[in-house]
């Protein structure tokens, strides 16, 4: 059987006897609540930015590979065979594939307007080893076999097919604007199939053509842009690129998928903080209301403070038993908190409640993440906040003369 300390075991008593007097019952669960949602909301907002930076992580790895390798001057180089065999040597690089970037303009056959437009000459099979392109076609013609994007044929997002009224099987024109004055060279292509990654700025300008067909198209004969590489691990791509720097001409340079977005996650890494601060205040300003029922709670029990003393209890134990009262009630108000914040935050994940504009964020919808680590922290976090609370008070009713407290009460 577990005996509980005499303090603890008041302690508990204390607040069960609450239930008897109104005012102390509805302060008690003023405390409660407060540290409740103070928690409940960390709990939830924390869930959500971390589903939203591995949603906008997710998004990004599918359409941008782990590293590229171009040249120092972003020329194009016509040695891309022989650093693909280097490269692929490494032991973390899993497939590597070779592309040509350039910018164009794009209208349909019947159309008017015209936009512009990003194009990828690829080897469609390399790629989508690296971007797994064939899980984000959406839409394909009948020719288009998954292998080959083929001849004066092209992938475009869905998005920019919306803005040019255009879908699979239809055919587009090309234009690439060469020196200012001149009239742009121009191309029809067919539309083999329609791609969507759910990120929106992607999908409005992107399209891919094959790789052969753009060395043509561009005069670039043996040439390639880049190679886009992808590792088995993407949270340790700096240490592979590092290593592959070393192993090619200093000509040349890599870049991580953590650079090319530094910006973006640094912002969002900053913003979690700044959330769990502000909120954090919830909790603080609940613990006030711990304090300050646990001082009103001493000055109510003046007198079984003094006969407490009289039978030999110390101030020292007298002061525990009020610092576990206020442990108590930080820790119900955490636990509280924290199985409200899972339940709203597992409502988000698994019910699609809330829907977001296209266009606007880099998702469409409120993606969430319950991370165990955050979880852990909230609950430290409000756990010492509590300890901090109860210890003020507990302090000050060790001061207290048990002489002076009994003539008080």
């Amino acid at each position: 059987m577990i005996t509980l300390p005499v303090e603890l075991f008041i302690a508990i008593r204390y607040i069960k006897a609450r239930k008897k007097g109104s005012f102390s019952l509805l302060t008690t669960f003023i405390s409660v609540g407060g540290i409740a949602l103070g928690v409940a909301a960390l709990v939830i907002t924390l869930a959500v930015m971390s589903g939203f930076q591995n949603d906008v992580r997710d998004k990004i790895l599918g359409i941008q590979p782990h590293i590229v390798l171009t040249r120092i001057d972003r020329e194009s180089f016509k040695n891309y065979v022989s650093i693909e065999d280097k490269i692929k040597n490494n032991e973390h690089v899993v497939s590597v594939s070779p592309f040509i970037y350039r910018q164009g303009i794009v209208r349909g056959m019947d159309e008017v307007s015209q936009t512009g437009i990003v194009i990828k000459a690829i080897d469609y099979e390399k790629e989508d080893k690296v971007l797994n392109f064939s899980k984000q076609i959406t839409v394909s013609d009948i020719k288009f076999d998954n292998k080959k994007i083929g001849e004066r044929s092209i992938i475009i997002g869905s998005e920019l097919a919306k803005n040019i009224s255009v879908s699979a099987g239809d055919k587009i024109i090309l234009m690439f604007p060469e020196n200012f004055g001149t009239i742009p060279k121009m191309y029809k292509f067919n539309i083999s199939a329609l791609i969507e990654s759910g990120m929106y700025d992607f999908d409005s300008t992107v399209g891919f053509i094959d790789l052969k067909e753009g060395q043509t198209l561009f005069s670039m004969q043996d040439e390639v842009t880049g190679l886009d590489i992808h590792t088995d691990n993407f949270d340790k791509v700096s240490m592979t690129a590092e290593q592959l720097q070393k192993g090619v001409s200093y000509f040349y340079m890599t870049r991580t998928w953590i650079e090319m977005n530094k910006n973006l996650f640094s912002a969002i890494k900053l913003e979690k903080i700044m959330m769990f601060l502000v909120l954090g205040l919830i909790v603080i300003v609940a613990a006030f209301n711990i304090i300050s029922n646990l001082l009103l709670s001493s000055v109510k029990k003046s007198k079984e403070i003094g006969i407490m003393s009289a039978m030999g209890f110390s101030r020292f134990s007298i002061s525990k038993l009020f610092f576990f009262e206020g442990l108590i009630v930080g820790l119900i108000g955490t636990i509280l908190g924290i199985i409200s914040g899972l339940c709203v935050s597992f409502s988000l994940k698994y019910f699609n409640i809330f829907k977001l504009p296209k266009g606007m964020y880099y998702v469409d919808k409120l993606s969430v993440a319950i991370i165990p680590s955050d979880i852990l922290i909230v609950a430290v976090s409000a756990f010492m906040i509590t300890v901090i609370a109860a210890t003020y008070p507990a302090y000050q009713i060790s001061k207290l003369n048990p002489l002076e407290v009994m003539r008080c009460g």
